[in-house]
C-alpha cells in the first residue's frame, strides 16, 4: 500500500474536522429552529422550565390543569401543585434544562421531542436524556390541560452515576 501524499493526509484531517464542526452547528442549529418554528405555547413551557421562577410553568396551566411525570409516576393537579412541582425539581437539579428538538401539533394536542439535562445535586456526574412531552391545550389553545412527560429514570441515575434504586433525600 502506497502512503498518501502529506497533502493529502491534511486534506482529509481537515474535511473530517469541518465535517465535526459542521455536524456539531448543524445540531445546535436544529434545536434553535425547532424552539423558533415550535408553538408558542411550546417556547413558553420550555423558557419556564429552563427558568429559576416556579410559577412561571404553573402559569401556563388551566386552572384544573395535571402534569404528570411519568418517569416517577406522580400527577400534580392545578397551577399551585405544578408550580410546587417546578420548585421540587429545581431543589434536586442544578442547570436544569429543556432544549426543543421538535414539535408537532395535531388541533388540541402537541407532542414535543426534547433533551432533558441537569446535574443531580449530590450526583458525579450531569444527565442529558431524551424526552417526549404531550401536551393537550384548552379550547383556546392559550393554555396547557395536560402535561405529560416520558422520560426513562434509569437513564438518568446511570448517567448521573447513581444507583437506580436511589431517591432523593427528604424535604
Amino acid at each position: 500500500m502506497t502512503p498518501l501524499p502529506v497533502r493529502a493526509v491534511t486534506t482529509l484531517i481537515a474535511g473530517a474536522a469541518l465535517c465535526a464542526t459542521t455536524a456539531t452547528t448543524a445540531s445546535a442549529s436544529a434545536a434553535q429552529d425547532a424552539e423558533r418554528h415550535a408553538p408558542k405555547i411550546v417556547t413558553a413551557w420550555a423558557r419556564a422550565w429552563n427558568g429559576t421562577d416556579p410559577r412561571a410553568l404553573g402559569g401556563l396551566f388551566t386552572s384544573d390543569g395535571t402534569y404528570t411525570d411519568t418517569a416517577i409516576g406522580l400527577t400534580f393537579h392545578g397551577r399551585q401543585e405544578i408550580s410546587g412541582w417546578k420548585a421540587r425539581a429545581d431543589s434536586l437539579i442544578d442547570n436544569v434544562h429543556v432544549t426543543v428538538r421538535a414539535a408537532h401539533r395535531n388541533g388540541d394536542r402537541i407532542t414535543v421531542e426534547a433533551l432533558y439535562s441537569g446535574h443531580l445535586k449530590g450526583a458525579p456526574r450531569p444527565f442529558a436524556v431524551p424526552m417526549t412531552t404531550l401536551l393537550a391545550l384548552d379550547k383556546r389553545h392559550c393554555r396547557i390541560s395536560s402535561d405529560q412527560d416520558h422520560y426513562s429514570l434509569a437513564t438518568v441515575l446511570t448517567q448521573s452515576g447513581l444507583p437506580t434504586d436511589w431517591t432523593p433525600p427528604a424535604r
